[in-house]
């Protein structure tokens, strides 16, 4: 998967301690090479959720049968 700063991509495990599910959406905001990348998730509200690096295998791309959903976190410190 070839991946560019912006792109909305999909959480493929839970993150748990982020308060994030296998599912959620992000946006790439940073970029290391062709092996990991910041992915920021935020909150209906817009408020973040959690800024993560992580691999490029935990995430995927958007596919057109994919359908947007919303769920309820706990807060994370």
């Amino acid at each position: 998967m070839t991946l560019n700063l912006l792109d909305v991509v999909i959480l493929q495990r839970d993150l748990p301690e982020h308060g994030l599910a296998a599912g959620d959406l992000g946006t790439v905001v940073e970029l290391y090479g062709d092996t990991a990348a910041d992915v920021e998730f935020v909150r209906a509200s817009g408020r973040t959720q959690a800024l993560v690096e992580l691999a490029i295998s935990d995430l995927r791309e958007v596919g057109d049968a994919d359908l947007l959903t919303v769920r309820q976190v706990e807060r994370v410190a």
